[in-house]
């Protein structure tokens, strides 16, 4: 077994962290944002001192490829460089900067490739410039259309297509990803379970279904001070009886179930009006679709009128669960035994690139812990030693997954 460098790691994780630093300890680094194409530029730079060739493919997804003695797929590492506004140093950077530490380890060890390794670095994963997130592991998945996301526009007006030509990174199609015997994307957890538990690694089995449903609930404006309460039609008081219905049965449906009322429109806002209109979100998620089912039965099952106010609830977005490659799980959770470090099973909450390339290519995640449960914030922080024991586990199964392959060995989908 071979140990990756914690101290380069760090040293790595640091350098990054100044492309759109922030006053507090964070990171803003927008998608093609000056800031992203300067830690684009010298992750190809770190690429190319490592021997490895730079694709880029039409979405400005950029691959740095490290050839073997096989022609064949390679084996893939990945995740993104862009940051939320005023995020942390960790998010997403983290698995391309132990993949780069992973790919020195083998370096300066003499270690052979018999199978390719390639390192992906996805564009406009967070959605925190351009609508929607994970955007362009989205496109080449087929999950969105190429052409509506050249058509996204941040509030600046500028389009994905306008900051796409200006960053210098639009590529060719043809240098998409469209082949792989396995994607792996390390990240930290962005919760606070594997630091609660004191465990050292995520094995990660899936990304937990969800939905999204925008309720509105209509009423009727009218003078705060003149109108008798027995008289009124306010949807204020409607919405809150239902955002305080709805979290006292869905906390009955299943301990696992997470659910979020995470944001509100009131109209016209104004202190000695009465509400005219009420919109608010409820966010839902869970690995079984069958819990699923009844969260949506809940929502749609909601009385369309209540005290003079019309209700309504309209289904914004969901997604099935994906589950990850179990064979692949199994790889990162021996290599964890094989290191001694404490792990947890788990599914992931939050979405990531690897939701997507799971459709075409057998994948899994690794999990690393985040201190508090902090991330998207400037206060997210991991452990050094927890990033270097992630970076260890990442190598050791790629190098295991190397040894498979080469004997002929493949996976298929959730093996």
């Amino acid at each position: 077994m071979y140990k990756c460098n914690s101290s380069r790691l760090q040293g790595l994780i640091e350098q990054f962290s100044q492309f759109g630093a922030t006053a507090n300890g964070g990171v803003t680094r927008l998608s093609l944002s000056k800031e992203d194409v300067l830690a684009r530029d010298y992750f190809c730079e770190i690429c190319i001192e490592l021997g490895m060739d730079i694709q880029v493919d039409d979405m400005a997804n950029i691959y740095a490829i490290l050839p073997g003695k096989k022609e064949c797929p390679p084996i893939v590492m990945g995740s993104h460089l862009d940051s939320v506004e005023k995020g942390g140093r960790f998010d997403g950077v983290l698995g391309i900067l132990t993949a780069i530490e992973a790919i020195r380890t083998l370096k300066e060890n003499d270690i052979e490739l018999e199978i390719p390794l390639m390192l992906v670095n996805f564009t406009n994963e967070e959605g925190a410039r351009f609508d929607p997130a994970m955007m362009s592991s989205g496109v080449i998945a087929s999950k969105f259309s190429k052409e509506k996301m050249l058509e996204s526009i941040d509030k600046n007006g500028i389009t994905f297509q306008e900051a796409l030509q200006a960053s210098g990174y639009a590529g060719e199609q043809g240098n998409r990803l469209t082949e792989a015997l396995a994607y792996i994307e390390l990240h930290i957890e962005q919760g606070p379970v594997l630091a609660a538990k004191q465990r050292d690694i995520g094995v990660v089995e899936g990304v937990l279904g969800m939905v999204c449903y925008e309720i509105t609930v209509t009423g009727e404006s009218n003078h705060a001070g003149t109108t008798p309460m027995s008289m009124r039609k306010d949807p204020m008081i409607v919405a809150s009886r239902i955002i305080s219905s709805l979290h006292e049965q869905l906390g009955k449906i299943d301990e696992e179930l997470v659910f979020t009322f995470g944001r509100m429109h009131v109209a016209p806002n104004i202190h000695t009006v009465i509400p005219n209109e009420v919109v608010f979100t409820m966010d839902s998620r869970h690995q079984n679709p069958a819990v699923m089912l009844k969260v949506e039965k809940l929502l749609t099952g909601l009385a369309s009128e209540e005290s003079g106010c019309h209700i309504s609830p309209v289904k914004l977005w969901g997604r099935e669960t994906v589950l990850f490659d179990a064979a692949i799980c199994n790889e990162v959770e021996k290599s964890c035994h094989d290191f001694g470090y404490s792990f947890q099973r788990m599914f992931s909450g939050a979405g990531h690139d690897a939701q997507y390339i799971a459709s075409f290519i057998p994948s899994a995640m690794i999990f690393v812990p985040s201190i508090k449960g902090k991330s998207h914030c400037e206060e997210e922080e991991t452990t050094f030693e927890d990033c270097a024991k992630g970076a260890d586990v990442l190598l050791e199964t790629v190098l295991t997954l190397q040894k498979k392959f080469s004997m002929g060995e493949k996976y298929t989908l959730n093996s």
